[in-house]
């Protein structure tokens, strides 16, 4: 009912501005934070999310000492809000006499992207929108923090790697699949070999990405099936460092080759019983047309 009241009220005339700065706190939860996201003063971002609680006679926020945090109705408007917000979108590009595609597309990415190419994508987009403005966040608690930020609107799309199963309420979309390989040093006694099996290497010392990730999250639920458990000995937020950590002897990886960036002093040698890691987009369903349009890229690439 709260969410049909937002748009009858939004056909009567709601300053969409006031909708943006209500949508940019709640996803922020800091006033601060909001006004500069939105290029405004937090005394302009106040009183607007104020004259928009009015305007629809409910309290989108809770406030004290503590910060701020959405209110149970808050919770419930804030997708009606952000239709609003896709819909002047859509109406702005149907407006152009060349269709252009505009607005703020948030992209969620890996700590690393060398290895992707991602850069290109972003640059390739770019030159074909380039009215869409983008801002790209990791997350510290990778694949996991990102599904999380991407259900709550703080992310309209974002790098996955974990399956879809992982991602319940989510459009999930396959970009590709790897197979994990050791990243071993490069005088370490297999390294020369062609293959290897896990059991050759389950007992050393491991480096590997924190929990949440999903190389880390598929590839432990892989070796638990097998009754394979392992000592990891260094975790690393960046999975472009994990080479490095090998050549510098703190352990052995495994990695999906996809995600593999060859550091000096290593040896990449494939597994004998390949493990498979997914490559995923997330979205959150009916997604906007310049989420669409980037995704396309994104499959493209």
């Amino acid at each position: 009912m709260i969410r049909i009241s937002v748009i009858d009220r939004y056909d009567q005339g709601v300053d969409t501005r006031q909708v943006e700065y209500a949508v940019a706190v709640a996803e922020e939860l800091s006033f601060t934070r909001a006004a500069a996201r939105v290029f405004a003063v937090q005394s302009t971002v106040s009183a607007g999310v104020r004259a928009l609680e009015a305007d629809l006679g409910i309290e989108l926020f809770e406030r004290d000492r503590r910060g701020v945090r959405l209110s149970a109705a808050g919770e419930q408007v804030l997708p009606a809000l952000r239709d609003l917000l896709a819909a002047q979108d859509r109406v702005r590009t149907a407006a152009d006499a060349e269709g252009s595609l505009r607005g703020l597309l948030r992209i969620g990415i890996f700590a690393n992207l060398g290895y992707l190419d991602f850069p290109r994508v972003i640059g390739d987009f770019h030159a074909a929108h380039p009215l869409v403005d983008m801002r790209l966040r990791p997350s510290a608690t990778g694949s996991a923090g990102l599904a999380e930020d991407v259900r709550r609107g703080r992310l309209d799309i974002a790098l996955f790697g974990l399956p879809a199963s992982a991602a319940p309420g989510l459009d999930v979309h396959p970009l590709a699949v790897a197979s994990f390989v050791a990243v071993l040093p490069r005088d370490h006694r297999l390294a020369g070999r062609r293959e290897i099996d896990i059991d050759d290497i389950i007992d050393e010392r491991f480096v590997d990405t924190p929990q949440g990730y999903g190389n880390r999250a598929m590839l432990d639920a892989a070796l638990a099936a097998r009754g394979a458990v392992r000592d990891v000995a260094t975790e690393v937020g960046e999975v472009g460092s994990i080479p490095h950590c090998v050549a510098a002897g703190l352990g052995v990886a495994l990695l999906p080759d996809l995600l593999v960036q060859q550091a000096d002093e290593t040896a990449v040698v494939p597994l004998r019983a390949a493990i498979p890691w997914e490559l995923n987009a997330i979205t959150r369903p009916a997604a906007a047309p310049v989420v669409r349009a980037f995704l396309d890229r994104l499959r493209s690439a």
